[in-house]
């Protein structure tokens, strides 16, 4: 069986965003899994010694102007959030909480938490939007607000939250998306058509 694609993304990412209604399908096509890492941008950052793109003059009026036509092309939901570029440290604490025992939860929150926040402009910021997020989308399960309220708080998924986020650095990651293909590393939304034919031609 071959290894799981790693995907590295930040809640806060547009990019990440629309990687992330892509990426399963892709892998699926290949006879690959994926294994969803979220991480802290803000944190990475402070290694590369970058700034969102949103704070960034010019970079950042390309953003929304590029967002824009990438959602219409691909026909995705997007509205732009005010609140960009949201703090993704309570959505990424929830994720990281489930993902072991059941990541098929893990990410359907991490797709319901992208939803929210660029396909219906939601600031996804708050702790108690993420339980109230979480509780919609997997109360079904047993999941209550409560639950993923206090687990934000629960130093251990803390602690793993930095420990991935440490970890990703030392793999080279630096941007959102990020994916490894049996250690081959590919950055941007605009690789996944390369990522495509890495996988149907074992590389070049």
């Amino acid at each position: 069986m071959p290894d799981p694609i790693d995907f590295y993304f930040d809640f806060a990412s547009p990019y990440g965003y629309f990687a992330s209604l892509r990426i399963d399908e892709l892998a699926a096509k290949h006879g690959r899994t994926v294994t969803w890492r979220p991480i802290l941008l803000g944190a990475i950052f402070k290694v590369t010694g970058m700034k969102p793109n949103l704070q960034q003059p010019l970079r950042g009026e390309y953003l929304t102007h590029d967002v824009g036509r990438i959602a219409r092309l691909t026909g995705a939901p997007f509205t732009f959030p005010d609140s960009a570029p949201a703090n993704g440290v309570a959505a990424s604490r929830a994720f990281y909480w489930l993902t072991d025992d059941h990541p098929e939860q893990a990410k359907l929150l991490a797709h319901a938490l992208f939803h929210a926040h660029f396909g219906e402009g939601r600031d996804i910021g708050p702790a108690d939007t993420v339980a109230e997020i979480a509780a919609k989308t997997l109360g079904s399960v047993g999941i209550d607000r409560a639950a993923v309220a206090a687990a934000i708080q629960d130093p251990a998924v803390k602690d793993r939250l930095r420990t991935e986020t440490d970890d990703a650095v030392d793999r080279g990651v630096f941007g959102s998306p990020f994916v490894f293909v049996d250690g081959e590393p590919f950055w941007g939304w605009d690789r996944l058509d390369m990522v495509d034919r890495w996988l149907a031609t074992g590389g070049w």
